[in-house]
């Protein structure tokens, strides 16, 4: 029996929004691939978030535990996953492109002797094979790739895969205690929350994103953090700002941060270029402010608002609360 583990993120035993998307994927697969699904929770909380994989139809699920995953570490986590996968005799692993995969990817495909795709847009099977698209060249190209390993490893793009719930639908956790983590072993030394209220970049369905036009940290906050407000929101920024000191690297959307894809992108006082729109240009609806009627951010926009973001942000924002 060929299995797909879907990898289910979680924080404290809740699921993370791209794990639902994760699991349905492997769920919409899994008959094409005539396999069986499996989740899977690593982390302190590992088996109470498995149990709520059934909404999105996965029947069985493994949770992860123990002292050597109760906080993150990047060998630990993949040499307990890699574990799994070996034991199920795993021909396919899904997971999110989320800042945990960008860190477990590479690990996996040493242990797994894989060489995995990253940030995929598009899976498809064609002669009960697996196949993904991915974007290339800074986001100008898309990439048709196949696998030639014994187990296909595909991060997902967080917002471009549908969660798919299922009614009735419950799940059969299986907990585990993790392997023993390697003898050289990285270790959480402090986590800081950020962002506190507001939803993960990568998983929002909204975004506002400032650049260096917003002129200083002062100004990028009184415009821009009103707006995210009003729309319910995360704030994003650009390099440029990030570099100045302006916003943490947290925030930071581009080729060097997040790469995002909200049903729902403003980007002000950005110009737009290459670095910034490969991590963005995959949004459902881009909105352009810019004084510039020339900046390349119109290039991608669906809509665009030459003007003064100063004078547009206030108006647009007002506007919103209002229509609330």
């Amino acid at each position: 029996m060929a299995f797909i583990l879907a990898l289910a993120e979680q924080d404290g035993g809740k699921l993370k929004k791209v794990a639902g998307e994760v699991a349905s994927e492997a769920v919409r697969l899994s008959s094409a691939l005539g396999a069986s699904v499996i989740g899977v929770t690593i982390g302190a909380g590992a088996a109470t978030a498995a149990a709520q994989l059934g909404e999105f139809g996965v029947g069985e699920a493994i949770a992860i535990e123990g002292a050597s995953v109760a906080t993150y570490s990047g060998e630990s986590f993949a040499a307990a996953l890699a574990a799994v996968a070996k034991e199920k005799g795993a021909t396919v692993m899904l997971l999110g492109a989320t800042s945990l995969a960008r860190d477990l990817l590479g690990r996996l495909g040493v242990l797994l002797d894989s060489s995995p795709a990253a940030d995929c847009v598009a899976l498809k099977v064609e002669a009960g094979k697996l196949n993904a698209r991915r974007p290339v060249y800074a986001g100008k190209a898309l990439q048709n790739v196949s696998f030639g390993g014994a187990v296909a490893i595909a991060s997902l793009r967080p917002n471009v895969f549908a969660a798919t719930k299922v009614q009735g639908k419950t799940t059969t956790v299986a907990t585990i205690a993790a392997t023993a983590p390697p003898a050289r072993c990285g270790r959480l030394i402090e986590r800081v929350a950020t962002g506190a209220g507001r939803v993960e970049l990568t998983e929002a369905e909204r975004i506002v994103s400032g650049g260096r036009g917003l002129k200083n940290p002062e100004t990028f906050a009184k415009l821009i953090e009103p707006l995210a407000t009003a729309l319910g929101a995360a704030v994003g920024a650009s390099r440029a700002v990030v570099d100045a000191g302006w916003r943490p690297h947290g925030e930071q959307v581009g080729q060097t941060g997040k790469t995002v894809a909200p049903k729902l992108y403003f980007a002000c006082g950005i110009s737009g270029a290459i670095q910034h729109l490969a991590g963005m240009r995959t949004s459902k609806t881009i909105v352009a402010i810019n004084k510039d009627k020339e900046a390349p951010i119109f290039k991608v926009a669906d809509y665009g608002i030459v003007g003064d973001v100063e004078e547009v942000l206030p108006a647009l924002t007002e506007a919103v609360k209002g229509m609330k």
